[in-house]
């Protein structure tokens, strides 16, 4: 079985559940803004999930679209435009949209759940994070496989979780009726990753249930679901034994998790 860098126990002690506060908390500021997280963490959210894109001169910046038209009403890309040209732009006439280092700079400690968005956002991101020595409170993830092992590789002990491979393959190892082998092949499918970021289900298909997060858990992996927005799912899913609701409203969310406290 290949093997992987210790994880940093960091990002994920104490242990969960977590509430990882979905681009910020965008009810009174735009997402993915500098206020969004400060609401986010004056709520009293020690997570934050957000999303990262590369400028044409190779800073990382915080926006989960490649491009500006639905936050700024701008037909322009972000791998256009160099960052003086991104710090000119206001969101609602007045929020800058931020780099990933200056966001992890300012809010020390909160734990950041950083989504690669592009290739071109790869070394940038791995430049920041090192840059601010905050390799122990990021969590790296994409949906795409190599790019999030680039990453992973560049950042020693960082943690990390599975990408859409790792997970389809998780999932097809689940059905192998030899425990032991299923076991085996989950392990493989999950290698180097402490948590698996899913949707409760994907068209018709079922993905988080109660069977599976006690399987994955049993391998060291938690069970991160999203995005999660009424309190009845998220009450559901923390009776199912889930890890991590990943939220617009995480404030919401929190009120659950003490709810569900032993």
């Amino acid at each position: 079985m290949p093997s992987a860098p210790p994880i940093s126990a960091g990002w994920f002690a104490p242990a969960g559940p977590r509430v990882l506060a979905h681009r910020g908390l965008a009810v009174d500021a735009p997402e993915n803004t500098m206020s969004a997280f400060a609401l986010a963490v004056s709520a009293g959210a020690t997570y934050v999930e957000t999303d990262v894109h590369a400028t044409r001169d190779g800073i990382a910046v915080i926006s989960h679209d490649p491009d500006l038209r639905r936050v700024a009403g701008r037909e322009q890309r972000l791998l256009d435009l160099d960052l003086a040209d991104v710090k000119a732009i206001r969101l609602n006439g007045e929020h800058e949209i931020p780099t990933l280092d200056e966001a992890l700079d300012a809010f020390p400690e909160t734990r950041f759940n950083v989504d690669l968005k592009s290739d071109e956002a790869v070394a940038p991101a791995v430049r920041a994070i090192a840059r601010v020595r905050a390799t122990d409170r990021v969590l790296v993830t994409s949906f795409d496989h190599r790019r999030r092992l680039r990453a992973v590789r560049a950042l020693p002990g960082v943690a990390t979780s599975a990408s859409s491979r790792g997970i389809v393959t998780a999932m097809a190892a689940g059905l192998v009726p030899l425990p032991g082998l299923r076991r085996t092949l989950m392990r493989r499918a999950l290698v180097g990753c402490r948590a698996v970021q899913v949707p409760e289900r994907k068209g018709p298909i079922r993905i988080v249930t109660a069977a599976r997060v006690a399987e994955w858990a049993g391998l060291g992996v938690e069970t991160h679901v999203w995005t999660v927005n009424e309190p009845d799912d998220m009450a559901r899913l923390l009776t199912l034994g889930v890890h991590g609701i990943v939220t617009d409203r995480a404030d919401l969310a929190l009120d659950e998790v003490r709810r569900h406290a032993p």
